[in-house]
């Protein structure tokens, strides 16, 4: 693309470009993707990329259009799933085929085969399947025996279902602010938050890093408080102790949960969800609540009170496979978000993704800051026009959420989690994404942030 210094000439087209400027007023090459820019001024010579007085010509207004690097071969995507899916393909039908084979569609072996192979990822931990992810972050809570108007503290800063799951069981979520650097529940805030109805802190693991996990499990530790993860986004993390034990994400706290939702790093192909815990006795509870009450092995015998939240033997089988690809597909995410990083460095006005220290991150989402809510929703409406989608994970906090204007908060109230509904916005990652790609995005990026300044 244009850069500052860049000599233009009739016969010299910008870097990347092929052809030639015929009129002196558009750079006219085909088969490029082109962004269009005003250039005021009279003076000659060369052009200054973000600059006020960039001219070659004599001309009062020099429109440019300057190039970003050649359009990718492949479109963008968010997340591609058909491509992931196409390189496993015969896996999934071996797997489909062997599932209708047997004709075991609930409770089927596959369920119990992926649940033990899932827990031994991640390090020996109990895996307790079921529907899916909001469903396991309520039986979490259903196994602590709360009763109406407990309260639990969520982040102010997450997808809504965080906050459901204790709205429905007659719960008062009772919300705190989160870090400002890596977007998760921060425990001072938190420690704040807590009366003597508070029964339970549940952390997320947004984006694909954990939560504070050391200072979360002090604070309840030292008011006697169970501790549960939302893993939902950040499977395949690891969180490192005081004494540099590594444990995986969702597996810290008293409980934890994740979701298999279609989008996720591992995902199925429906819905689905599951609970993880380290003691025996916890397990064997988290199951009978997922299966009406009942207890293993004793069919019609229902010791407790339950849900009907089974993975069925299909998503399982199909889990199963993904299972098997899902360390190279983090990695993939991994070199993706420092591809990204390197290239968007010197951006003005934008942060990419702060590491929590003692958190690997498996960037379940590529989500950067901007200094505005204007320049972010104007660099979704640039990158937009380039073909490149882009997402803002959450535009609403939970506190100025309709349905949640019982609980009395008013606007202001959490000011992090207000300024980052203003101003993020989450790129395009995912294993399949080529560097290619990496550097189109980028280049949209560089190119927006240089017009800003």
């Amino acid at each position: 693309m244009i850069r500052g210094g860049s000599g233009i000439g009739k016969d010299t087209p910008p870097r990347h470009g092929r052809g030639v400027w015929p009129d002196k007023r558009t750079v006219d090459i085909a088969g490029c993707e082109c962004l269009s820019l005003w250039w005021p001024g009279l003076a000659r010579g060369p052009l200054h990329f973000g600059g006020r007085t960039a001219a070659a010509v004599s001309l009062s207004r020099l429109f440019v259009s300057a190039l970003l690097v050649p359009t990718p071969t492949a479109p963008i995507r968010l997340l591609d799933l058909p491509a992931q899916h196409a390189a496993i393909q015969a896996e999934l039908d071996a797997a489909l085929q062997r599932v209708l084979r047997e004709g075991a569609f609930i409770q089927g072996p596959d369920v119990q085969q992926f649940a033990d192979e899932l827990g031994q990822y991640l390090g020996g931990a109990h895996v307790i399947p079921c529907a899916n992810g909001t469903d396991a972050l309520q039986l979490a809570l259903m196994a602590l025996d709360l009763q109406p108007g407990d309260e639990v503290i969520v982040p102010a800063f997450t997808y809504v279902a965080t906050a459901e799951a204790a709205a429905i069981l007659g719960l008062k979520p009772v919300l705190a602010d989160v870090d400002p650097h890596t977007f998760c529940l921060d425990a001072a805030a938190a420690e704040a938050a807590l009366t003597p109805r508070t029964r339970a802190i549940m952390a997320v693991h947004l984006y694909g890093q954990c939560a504070d996990l050391t200072a979360l499990r002090a604070v309840a530790d030292k008011h006697h408080l169970a501790l549960i993860e939302d893993n939902a986004q950040a499977i395949g993390a690891t969180w490192q102790l005081p004494d540099g034990t590594l444990l995986p994400a969702g597996t810290v706290g008293e409980m934890g949960t994740t979701s298999f939702f279609p989008s996720k790093n591992l995902g199925a192909l429906g819905d689905g969800g599951a609970l993880l815990t380290r003691s025996e006795t916890r397990a064997a509870q988290l199951y009978e609540l997922a299966n009406h009450g009942q207890q293993r092995g004793k069919k019609y015998v229902h010791q407790r009170i339950g849900l009907n939240s089974r993975l069925d033997t299909l998503q399982a089988a199909l889990l199963r496979v993904k299972l098997r690809h899902l360390a190279a597909w983090t990695s993939a995410r991994q070199q993706a978000a420092a591809h990204y990083d390197a290239a968007l460095a010197a951006v003005p006005g934008l942060r990419t993704p702060a590491r929590q220290p003692g958190s690997t991150h498996v960037f379940h989402q590529y989500t950067i800051t901007l200094d505005s809510e204007v320049r972010r929703d104007g660099l979704q409406q640039h990158l937009q026009a380039h073909g490149i989608p882009s997402v803002v994970y959450y535009p609403v906090p939970v506190h100025t959420q309709p349905a949640y204007q019982y609980l009395g908060y008013r606007a202001g109230q959490f000011p992090v989690a207000e300024r980052l509904c203003r101003t993020v916005l989450s790129l395009p990652i995912h294993p399949g994404l080529t560097a290619e790609q990496i550097d189109y995005v980028a280049e949209a990026v560089r190119a927006f942030g240089a017009q800003a300044c």
